[in-house]
């Protein structure tokens, strides 16, 4: 799935300022530190609706504890020297895939939902060169279920090596070795999370054992959808950075969606719905449809009181 691909994906309206440069580089904290972000939501969501507002008096305030829908993406080589950004929405329930770090660690539970995995990934990152983990799984794994961009059997996983999406190994500590992940770590991960695995449990993390995590585990897998161990090679690494779904800092308006100055007066005339608006979650991820459903109830409400409905 390509960044054109992946419009849809909560929505054309939903996203707002994930390409504003400027601004994001200020939101974001691992952009802020240095690090890396790329969003595979539309380029044309640069923020201008927002730009315009504050021309005429609105306040966009970066306050939310998490500026965005966190989504980790990888960079997916393209024709012509371009680039794809692959939004990691279902691998990583998949049993037999784990997240490490640059330190050969693992950091969170692989099968919460992408905006959690992105907060991990975040702080995880503090201190360090860059914001990133790697999806490592055995052979059997990558061709039953995928990884990322790469497709399952039977499309041949070859093609992803050769273009350098992938990195492959007999042996995970060749793989640490050409991944640049630390060896010793990374096996002895392996060894900690085989352990439980063996019998379906996530020891460190507790992966699976919530409704949420099982629901795009591998139902057939059992005793539990998303923990299998990693067995035997050869091993797949893929590296995932930091992208987002949608921005959650925005305008801020009145409940009928009039946007504020900075008195918190309304400005006559002028509206905000969709991300173009602080998010009601405050920069939080309680579930899916976090942006559409705002947007639907406060376009509807908006839109009542531009027709001059009240109540």
């Amino acid at each position: 799935m390509s960044r054109l691909d992946c419009r849809d994906i909560g929505g054309r309206l939903s996203q707002a300022r994930a390409h504003d440069v400027a601004r994001i580089a200020k939101a974001y904290p691992h952009l802020a530190r240095g690090g890396e972000h790329l969003s595979p939501t539309p380029d044309g969501n640069t923020g201008d609706g927002v730009k315009l507002a504050e021309q005429a008096g609105g306040v966009c305030e970066i306050k939310f504890p998490n500026a965005s829908a966190w989504m980790p993406v990888s960079k997916v080589p393209m024709a012509g020297g371009k680039t794809g950004v692959f939004p990691h929405l279902v691998d990583r329930y998949k049993p037999g895939v784990i997240a490490v770090n640059r330190r050969g660690k693992r950091f969170a539970n692989e099968s919460n939902s992408y905006h959690d995995t992105g907060v991990a990934m975040i702080a995880d990152g503090e201190g360090q060169p860059e914001t990133a983990a790697w999806l490592i799984c055995d052979h059997s794994t990558i061709r039953k279920y995928g990884l990322g961009y790469a497709k399952p059997a039977p499309v041949p996983v070859s093609l992803y090596v050769r273009n350098g999406y992938l990195q492959t190994a007999p042996t995970l500590r060749e793989l640490a070795t050409k991944a640049g992940i630390d060896a010793d770590a990374l096996e002895a991960t392996v060894r900690q999370y085989n352990v439980g695995a063996v019998t379906g449990v996530d020891r460190e993390f507790g992966r699976g054992t919530t409704a949420f995590n099982r629901f795009l585990g591998d139902p057939e897998h059992k005793p539990n959808p998303n923990v299998a161990p990693i067995g035997k090679g050869p091993y797949y690494a893929l590296k995932i950075i930091m992208g987002d779904l949608g921005t959650f800092d925005g305008l801020a308006t009145d409940a009928v969606g009039r946007v504020l100055d900075a008195g918190a007066r309304a400005i006559p005339g002028l509206y905000a719905v969709g991300n173009d608006r602080a998010s009601i979650m405050g920069g939080n991820y309680p579930g899916a449809g976090i942006t559409l459903g705002p947007i639907m109830t406060f376009g509807y409400i908006t839109g009542r009181h531009l027709a001059g409905i009240e109540g």
